[in-house]
């Protein structure tokens, strides 16, 4: 088993979670945006950047109005870089940031390249904000409560955080850790489950011919045109999906990337 995109210990949401060879797609997954609805409290600090740390700093938000807010929030908007908050798993020097700052280490710590594409103002109770938020992968949304706070003039942090989708898999559609146990054992897993290939539907699809399908399991390329670079799902001739391949329009040739066959679905 295997998951894609690790959750903050404070968070809940949509945590996609692989099963036997469908493990082999989590790669794919890792690349998706996500969707999450944050709750940003202005005039507090803290030291994980997040309502579970310790405070570091109490200001008044008191000027804090709507239309500055929203202001402030388009200015988010795009590609940016990024810098994360001490508390988190990424590693530097072989070690997680949250080991070195439990233990009172300081580092440099190397910016990200994110994206946010949305950053819309859902609910303003001052000082407190309820945002929806479309992002890149490695974006950290108490870095960007953080961010805005800074920009406010009077700090922030992240006091909840849901995420409701990460890329096609949503909340809606999601079934609970509490769930999961009994619908195991009342459906089974081919009632629960969604097929792998669900990973990938945003992707092309190519049905291979019948000749074509030895080749395919061979590893070799297979010759095609009128693609888009990039990944697409591949289904043999009786429409069973066998994989995924890469295309190239330079050479007008599909790759095999991961090959699966019928015995292991």
């Amino acid at each position: 088993m295997g998951h894609a995109g690790t959750l903050d210990p404070a968070a809940t949401g949509v945590l996609p979670v692989a099963v036997g060879h469908a493990t082999r797609l989590l790669p794919f997954l890792d690349d998706s945006d996500k969707t999450y609805v944050a709750t940003i409290r202005f005039g507090v600090e803290s030291d994980t950047g997040d309502r579970d740390g310790r405070l570091t700093a109490n200001s008044s938000a008191i000027h804090v109005k709507e239309e500055d807010l929203i202001r402030v929030l388009a200015q988010f908007i795009g590609p940016r870089e990024q810098v994360p908050p001490m508390h988190s798993a990424i590693r530097v020097g072989g070690r997680h940031l949250y080991e070195l700052a439990r233990q009172g280490e300081s580092i440099d710590i190397p910016v990200r390249h994110v994206s946010i594409e949305v950053c819309d103002l859902v609910k303003w109770v001052p000082p407190t904000a309820t945002l929806r938020i479309v992002c890149s992968k490695g974006t950290y949304v108490r870095s960007l409560a953080r961010d805005v706070g800074i920009e406010l003039g009077c700090g922030g942090l992240l006091a909840n955080l849901v995420r409701v989708r990460a890329g096609p898999f949503h909340l809606a559609s999601s079934i609970s850790i509490h769930e999961l146990e009994d619908r195991l054992q009342r459906y089974g897993w081919e009632r629960i489950a969604l097929h792998p290939d669900f990973a990938m539907r945003a992707r092309e699809i190519v049905i291979l011919a019948a000749d074509e399908e030895q080749r395919w399991f061979n590893g070799q390329e297979i010759r095609r045109s009128a693609l888009s670079d990039g990944d697409a799902r591949v289904y043999d001739s009786n429409g069973l999906w066998i994989g995924v391949g890469n295309f190239e329009t330079a050479e007008d040739c599909l790759r095999p990337k991961r090959v699966i066959r019928e015995s292991t679905q």
